[in-house]
């Protein structure tokens, strides 16, 4: 039951709840159960993944699939496991580790500036959006020559292809986030004489930040199939050089390691971003199915 007060010139309204001793807010009541349906859910999610590899090394057994072509999980657990002791898979991970870091650190910051600024002013949209949207339309492998044109064959171009691939979708999902915020809200807070700077920290980012992870979480995925493009041109470390190394040699399950471990990184950076929703987006009650 709401009872208008008036204070002053102020008109306030109060709501009066009925609140049980003890009893937990609706709030807390409705997000519960969403939270414990994920923590039952979070394990099973994997059991797919598990059943093909099964099947995979069921097939295996059979004889359904050649060792020289397509090695059985056994197999390449064994190579995977001669890599790690000999050391030259710690070292080709740490390399390509290193190039997606830092090429996602350029990448997150160049796509969220664009973002933001195009998002927020039509007059920067007019100038940003159409080159970005142009360039983004180009391949990896169509870039990986020009940029070695432009800065020679060390670190610089591999990077370079990373931060392009993780800079153009965190650009798009953050101008559609800025979008899809509630005009009145930046009107609230224009009436509260806030800088263009704080409406962009204060209103913009928070409303953005749902579209934006998603699309830190193609980014991350871009960033790995980018260092691979890379890797396999004029590289002489990393995941990428030791698969075009095991092609050469036809190491069947050799470039199957590098595959899965590609997978396995991929799986496990999208684990962290979806960790990262959980935690700063913890006032959103989103559907989670059913």
């Amino acid at each position: 039951m709401c009872a208008p007060r008036r204070r002053g010139d102020e008109v306030t309204a109060t709501v009066e709840t009925p609140v049980r001793s003890g009893a937990a807010p609706v709030e807390e009541r409705a997000v519960a159960p969403a939270r414990r349906r994920r923590s039952r859910t979070g394990p099973l999610r994997y059991l797919s993944l598990l059943g093909l590899l099964a099947v995979w090394q069921v097939a295996t057994w059979a004889g359904w699939t050649s060792p020289d072509t397509l090695p059985g999980p056994a197999k390449v657990a064994s190579a995977a496991w001669d890599l790690w002791s000999s050391g030259a898979l710690v070292d080709a991970l740490g390399v390509s580790l290193q190039r997606v870091l830092i090429g996602t650190a350029i990448g997150l910051v160049a796509g969220l500036g664009l973002g933001l600024l195009s998002g927020f002013s039509r007059k920067a949209e007019l100038v940003v959006d159409a080159p970005v949207q142009a360039f983004r339309a180009v391949p990896f492998t169509a870039l990986v020559p020009l940029f070695i044109l432009w800065f020679g064959v060390d670190e610089t171009p591999k990077v370079a292809i990373v931060a392009v691939g993780v800079a153009f979708p965190v650009y798009i999902n953050t101008f559609a986030g800025i979008r899809d915020v509630d005009s009145k809200l930046v009107d609230v807070a224009r009436v509260y004489r806030l800088s263009r700077l704080q409406i962009a920290r204060r209103v913009l980012l928070p409303g953005a930040l749902p579209s934006l992870l998603v699309g830190l979480r193609f980014a991350l995925t871009l960033a790995w199939i980018a260092v691979i493009v890379a890797e396999q041109l004029n590289a002489s470390a990393g995941i990428g050089f030791l698969l075009t190394q095991a092609r050469q040699f036809l190491q069947a399950d050799v470039m199957v390691v590098c595959i899965a471990l590609y997978a396995t990184l991929g799986l496990l950076t999208d684990l962290l971003v979806r960790a990262v929703e959980r935690r700063v987006l913890v006032w959103r009650q989103a559907y989670s199915g059913n």
